[in-house]
């Protein structure tokens, strides 16, 4: 049970939490949240994870990404704003426009929009809505 009276302890095991959205699942409406989330099925909204997002191969997500670290292999109708690090598999399709710390690129991934590298400041920190 989580203990409500501790909130370093609440903190530690948000982070640890699992999230996971398996394959036929559709969620419309944005997700937040402060631990790991897997998506394998399909997301209408916008996604924001304070830890790592992965995408797996069926993973769809049309809405605008903000999270530390990100590992697509399915598609994004959306942008992309990683403070870290976001690593795009070979499967994966994004639609948008990426601002990332780092970014690592298998060869067959498909980038339709343009790419911001570096740290992230004030004025490239801001994901616009998808067109």
């Amino acid at each position: 049970m989580l203990n409500l009276g501790n909130k370093n302890n609440n903190t530690e095991q948000l982070l640890k939490t699992m999230n996971m959205l398996g394959l036929g699942t559709i969620i419309e409406g944005n997700i937040k949240t402060e631990g790991d989330i897997r998506i394998d099925g399909k997301v209408i909204g916008n996604v924001q994870v304070n830890s790592k997002l992965a995408v797996g191969e069926s993973g769809l997500i049309e809405g605008n990404i903000i999270c530390k670290n990100a590992s697509i292999e399915g598609r994004i109708k959306g942008n992309l704003q990683i403070s870290e690090l976001v690593f795009l598999r070979k499967t994966a399709v994004i639609d948008g426009d990426i601002v990332a710390a780092k970014l690592v690129v298998e060869e067959g991934a498909k980038i339709n929009g343009k790419c911001t590298m570096g740290a992230i400041s004030s004025n490239t920190a801001t994901a616009k809505s998808p067109e």
